[in-house]
C-alpha cells in the first residue's frame, strides 16, 4: 500500500545541515514489525508514523522509531511530525496549539514566527549522576575526571544523562571511544565564548540506537534546558548549537515562560512522495 512520506531536516532552515527524519503518514495497519523494519531501511535517527489519535485531546499520535529501536519520546520527530501533520492538511483543535501523543502522553507544540516548538516534557529522572558512572564517562571521552565540571540525569523517556565540560570547545574536540560509552544515552554541553551567536554547544552520544552521534536533539536539549536554566547555568532564552562535529549546523532556540521550557527549531523539506508499504 502506497503511503505519503516527508523527508525533513529539522533544527535547520538549510537543508542537509540539521537532523534528517523520516515520515510516514497514516500509518494505520502497520504492524511493529514492518515499522521497526522500515525504520532500519532509512539508516536515519529517527523514523515517525503519524496515526488518528487515541486521547480526544490530542490532534495526532506519532509513534517514534530508531534503527534500534522504538522510543516514547524524542525531540526533533516531535517537531518534524508535526510540520509533517499540518503540511498534510492536519488543522489542530485548538487555534495556535497542536497536541501530539506519544509513548509519554500528550505534547503540545506551537509556532514561533517560521519556527514550531514544543513543550518540553517533565523529567523523568534527574539529579547528580553517580561516580562510577562519570568515572567511565570520563575514560569514554578521553577526559580527566576534572574536566566534567557538572552532571546531571535529565531523563524525559529516552535515557539521558549529560555532563558539562568547561568550553564548547572542548565539546567539539572529544572524540569518543563508542564502544566503552555502550548503554548509555551521553549529552556534552559546555558554553560559547561571551558575545557567541549561540550561547551553548552541544553533542549527543547513543551507540546502542543504530547511530552512535546523534546530529541534532531535541529531547536532551529539552532535559539540558530544565537542568541549566532551574540551576542558574544558563539564562531564561537561549540558543545552542549541535551536529557542528558531523559537518552539520543546527540551532535549537530554547525559551523559558513561566514554568514551561519551550524547545524550538526549524524544518526544511527535503523529499516528499510516496512509499509503498
Amino acid at each position: 500500500m502506497k503511503r505519503r512520506f516527508h523527508q525533513l531536516d529539522v533544527f535547520s532552515a538549510v537543508p542537509m545541515k540539521g537532523n534528517p527524519l523520516a515520515v510516514v503518514h497514516a500509518a494505520q495497519g502497520l504492524d511493529e514489525a514492518t515499522m521497526t523494519a522500515f525504520a532500519r531501511w532509512t539508516s536515519l535517527s529517527e523514523t515517525t508514523f503519524l496515526l488518528p489519535p487515541g486521547d480526544p485531546a490530542a490532534d495526532y499520535r506519532v509513534r517514534i522509531f530508531t534503527p534500534g529501536g522504538e522510543l516514547p519520546f524524542a525531540g526533533h520527530p516531535t517537531l518534524g511530525s508535526c510540520w509533517a501533520w499540518l503540511a498534510a492538511g492536519g488543522v489542530p483543535r485548538q487555534p495556535g496549539v497542536v497536541v501530539q501523543e506519544c509513548g509519554v502522553g500528550l505534547v503540545r507544540l506551537r509556532r514561533c514566527g517560521a519556527r514550531l516548538a514544543f513543550a518540553a516534557p517533565p523529567l523523568r529522572r534527574s539529579g547528580p549522576l553517580d561516580e562510577p558512572r562519570l568515572q567511565r564517562i570520563a575514560a569514554g571521552l578521553g577526559l580527566a575526571r576534572a574536566d566534567i565540571v557538572q552532571h546531571q540525569w535529565v531523563d524525559n523517556g529516552p535515557g539521558w544523562c549529560a555532563v558539562m565540560l568547561r568550553t564548547a570547545a572542548q565539546v567539539l574536540a572529544v572524540r569518543p571511544d563508542m564502544a566503552a560509552l555502550r548503554g548509555l544515552k551521553l549529552g556534552l554541553v559546555g558554553a560559547q565564548p561571551a558575545g557567541h551567536a549561540r550561547q551553548f554547544e552541544v553533542r549527543a552520544f547513543v551507540p546502542d540506537m543504530g547511530v552512535p552521534e546523534d546530529p541534532v536533539t531535541g529531547s536532551l536539549n529539552a532535559g539540558l534546558a530544565q537542568w541549566l536554566i532551574g540551576a542558574g547555568l544558563a539564562p531564561p532564552a537561549y540558543v545552542a548549537g549541535q551536529g557542528a562535529a558531523l559537518g552539520r549546523d543546527g540551532h535549537v532556540y530554547i525559551e523559558q515562560q513561566g514554568r514551561t521550557v519551550w524547545v524550538g527549531g526549524d524544518v526544511a523539506a527535503c523529499i516528499e512522495g510516496e512509499v509503498e508499504l
